[in-house]
């Protein structure tokens, strides 16, 4: 008996296992402090893509098409050929007002000879007057009629370079609209083909009026200080989440709003040389419109959504003990809250560690850089894993 009570009472020497667990050290935990400082607010706003220029390519005197001189898709110049109606009717024309000209030149010539003769005699009394008026309205006649048919020569040779269709502006042709052998009538609705102009080109965008009266009063009040807008950076987002490598310019904002949607149109216009944008396409448009300069943003992952769906934070006080903070939030910047309410400068905010404590309970803070957050989210993973 004395054998099995003697380990019993060496068991009761054992140090407590809840003395144990409240002498563990404090966690780590990863925290930022809060600095204000100027940053630019920008908006992500939606857009689409559309040609700088668009020309539809028309016949300009009527006849049968030949020959198609482009490639669907290819990029032209202006001047290019791009379709040759059948020239021989207009080379016939020219040849026939050419030969107009000459005759006219002819009678302007005979009739020059006559005005002189005349006129020569009605110096010497040995022709009356009007004879010598007679001549000079033929003379004037002979030379308004040269200068009819060289009018006629000018459009004869006008029509027979039309016949040969060129492209009116530099840009990307599409499809062929028809082929060889096709009737063309002159100024006819359809077209021939479209081609567009790709390089610049425009990003149409909206933005709702709510928000530019709010941006208005801001710059009024001061809490917003203007960026001029040969200033502003305008970026897009493609439609895969990447950033578009080559930055824009606003061109204009409309001065007027939608009555249906209550928005106003924006452009920018961007450099498009790899045609990596094409009209039609759906993007998201960041543009700057104003630069705060005491604004307090904190890390994405900081901020923490309570039961009631709203914005909080775990701050570390002086004495090292957590507590939650309510905040409210602004818009998400390239991974960064901005904060309106709820934070000061100084405030040292929780960025990571959230598994290893609960509000209330005394941590290490120490500093948080972003190479942290890759390194720490097999971390996480693993966590996670655990739990479940």
């Amino acid at each position: 008996m004395l054998a099995v009570t003697a380990p019993l009472l060496a068991g009761c020497n054992e140090p407590n296992s809840a003395t144990a667990a409240v002498q563990a050290p404090e966690p780590d935990v990863s925290v930022v402090t809060v600095k204000p400082q100027a940053r630019a607010m920008v908006r992500e706003l939606p857009g689409r893509i559309a040609p700088t220029r668009v020309s539809e390519v028309r016949p300009r005197v009527s006849g049968i098409v030949v020959n198609r001189m482009f490639h669907q898709g290819s990029e032209v110049k202006v001047g290019d050929p791009l379709y040759q109606i059948d020239p021989r009717p207009f080379e016939v024309e020219v040849q026939s007002t050419e030969a107009a000209l000459a005759r006219a030149k002819a009678v302007l010539e005979q009739a020059s000879l006559q005005a002189r003769r005349i006129a020569t005699l009605t110096s010497q009394r040995a022709a009356p007057e009007a004879e010598n008026e007679k001549a000079i309205a033929t003379l004037k006649g002979a030379e308004a009629d040269v200068q009819g048919r060289e009018a006629d020569v000018a459009r004869a040779k006008l029509n027979l370079d039309y016949a040969t269709i060129r492209a009116p502006i530099d840009g990307t042709i599409g499809a062929a609209l028809v082929s060889e052998g096709a009737l063309v009538v002159q100024n006819d609705a359809a077209s021939l083909a479209t081609i567009q102009q790709l390089d610049p080109i425009y990003a149409d965008f909206q933005q709702s009026v709510t928000e530019l009266s709010q941006l208005r009063r801001d710059f009024e009040s001061g809490d917003l200080d203007r960026i001029e807008s040969d200033a502003m950076k305008v970026r897009l987002v493609l439609d895969d989440g990447s950033i578009y490598a080559l930055p824009g310019k606003l061109l204009f904002s409309d001065a007027k709003v939608d009555a249906h949607t209550g928005q106003v149109t924006l452009r920018g216009e961007f450099p498009n040389p790899k045609r990596v944008l094409l009209p039609g396409m759906y993007v998201r448009v960041q543009i700057e419109q104003g630069i705060d300069t005491d604004a307090i943003a904190v890390p994405q992952q900081a901020i923490q959504r309570n039961g009631g769906g709203g914005s909080e934070v775990f701050v570390v006080k002086d004495d090292n003990l957590v507590a939650v903070q309510p905040v409210r939030t602004g818009s998400l910047q390239g991974g960064t809250w901005f904060v309106t309410e709820g934070l000061k400068a100084g405030d040292k905010v929780v960025v990571e560690g959230f598994q290893k404590f609960a509000a209330g309970d005394k941590v290490r803070p120490r500093a948080w850089h972003e190479a942290d957050a890759a390194a720490a989210q097999p971390d996480s993973q693993q966590t996670a894993h655990a739990r479940r």
